[in-house]
């Protein structure tokens, strides 16, 4: 999933990053609230961590607003130094999700987001954690396995293996993949899908003998298609009903 950072000291949004990234999601960081409030319009977030004190607006005014942007319910965390009871019961008032104290503490943090997520999202974060044939997804430990056997991956390789087997049979666009898996926009021309679908390819064996099969799609992107056995050893796509 992807979170979005308004935070205005850069060492605490640095230390928030990292708990975000450790807990398996993507991170967007911005340092104003109008260019968190354009990026919202625009782009799919699921979650965003705010400072009470971020912007020239108070928190209460960032977080109607950001409502005002988005219509739909978009949890928000707040990370802030400012820990009085005041300042806490107001964010809370206003809707926010969870007040966090600053300086973080990392690992309370990732149980803090992981559960508002899961409040948020419960269909999407049980579907982290699911088997498709001979593959095995456990998100709590960014790990794959393949017939029982565990397969080491990057970060990187484990969001972009769980967004294929999460959307099987589905084109995806490179833009797409660019921005959910890599948590910014395409703006040029890149190999690095490309290098990056073939190790993933490669190390996952997504290939007919396990039932997938990983193709690109011209002029667009790549998709995923399971596969079935026809006539011995003929493996046929199992088209997707429309």
């Amino acid at each position: 999933m992807r979170v979005a950072i308004l935070q205005r000291d850069l060492a605490q949004a640095n230390l928030l990053e990292q708990a975000i990234i450790e807990t398996g999601h993507c991170c967007l960081k911005f340092t104003d609230g109008l260019s968190l409030s354009a990026a919202l319009g625009k782009s799919n977030v699921h979650l965003v961590v705010l400072d009470w004190h971020a912007s020239a607006l108070s928190g209460a005014d960032l977080l109607s607003s950001l409502r005002y942007v988005r219509s739909d319910r978009l949890p928000v965390i707040f990370a802030s130094a400012d820990v009085s009871e005041q300042s806490v019961v107001r964010a809370l008032a206003c809707g926010a999700d969870d007040y966090v104290a600053l300086p973080l503490r990392r690992a309370e943090f990732r149980e803090r987001l992981s559960a508002v997520l899961r409040r948020a999202y419960p269909e999407e974060t049980a579907q982290r954690e699911f088997r498709v044939g001979p593959y095995e997804f456990e998100s709590s430990r960014q790990m794959v396995k393949v017939d029982g056997i565990p397969v080491l991956l990057s970060l990187t390789q484990y969001r972009l293996a769980l967004m294929f087997f999460l959307n099987l049979d589905k084109v995806l666009s490179r833009e797409h993949i660019f921005s959910v898996v890599w948590g910014r926009e395409l703006r040029a021309p890149t190999r690095t899908i490309d290098s990056t679908v073939s190790k993933l390819r490669v190390l996952l064996q997504i290939e007919e003998k396990h039932g997938f099969r990983l193709q690109p799609v011209y002029k667009n992107g790549y998709r995923l298609m399971r596969l079935k056995k026809m006539h011995g050893e003929t493996l046929i796509p199992i088209l997707a009903a429309a």
